[in-house]
């Protein structure tokens, strides 16, 4: 079996690059009322990989090799517009995803209420 390790590692390194682009850590808008929200991800990537050959005068000469690499992909807020005001909403360290979606409400009432304070003047 002949090694092919610089092969290998252009597949690992090709794969990583298509996973750590634009798209992938600013994800796709979706409507949530009048508010556009944009998700924010961060992409996180290790890498590793070793190789080497040995003789063995009984079982004659070896080689071997490997590599990995991993992803990992964490939601961290969400850029919120309406008309022309932005905002980001963070998810917060501890609380994940879950607390985003229990922000949304409060939010969309906060905006709401800048919105309206500006008619009002």
């Amino acid at each position: 079996m002949e090694l092919r390790f610089e092969e290998l590692l252009d597949r690992i390194t090709d794969f990583m690059r298509s996973e750590a682009k634009t798209e992938t850590v600013i994800g796709q808008q979706f409507k949530l009322g009048e508010f556009t929200c944009v998700p924010v991800i961060k992409v996180g990537m290790g890498f590793g990989s070793g190789g080497g050959e040995g003789q063995d005068p009984k079982k004659g000469k070896g080689q071997g090799g490997g590599a990995g690499a991993g992803v990992n992909i964490q939601p961290i807020g969400f850029l919120v517009t309406k008309g022309d005001e932005i905002s980001f909403l963070g998810t917060g360290a501890k609380t994940g995803l879950a607390a985003v979606f229990e922000k949304v409400p409060d939010l969309i009432e906060k905006l709401s209420e800048k919105a309206n304070k500006k008619e009002n003047l």
